[in-house]
């Protein structure tokens, strides 16, 4: 969930119980040479793994954070089942503008 004010984003929290905002960050993501020394100062989550959403975090506090809408919908294909629904909303999509 992204949380934008005045046309900028102000926090990014990984798959919140009650969103504040109806924003998803896709995952696509474009960063210069110093994500890798953000990297560096990132601490494992309780998942254990270094999350991208610490990374994002912190260009927003450095101010360096910029994004954009997409339009059109979105689903997450983590899993079997929501990659299957997702296909099938592709599938049905393209059928109807065939």
């Amino acid at each position: 969930m992204a949380l934008v004010r005045n046309n900028r984003v102000v926090e990014i929290q990984e798959k919140p119980k009650r969103p504040k905002s109806n924003l998803s960050v896709t995952g696509i993501y474009m960063y210069d040479a110093q994500v890798f020394d953000i990297a560096r100062t990132l601490k494992p989550s309780r998942r254990g793994e270094l999350e991208i959403t610490d990374v994002n975090n912190r260009y927003i506090e450095m101010g360096q954070m910029t994004y954009d809408l997409l339009p059109g919908w979105w689903t997450d294909c983590g899993t079997f089942e929501s990659l299957l629904r997702a296909s099938n909303w592709v599938a049905k999509d393209t059928l109807r503008n065939a």
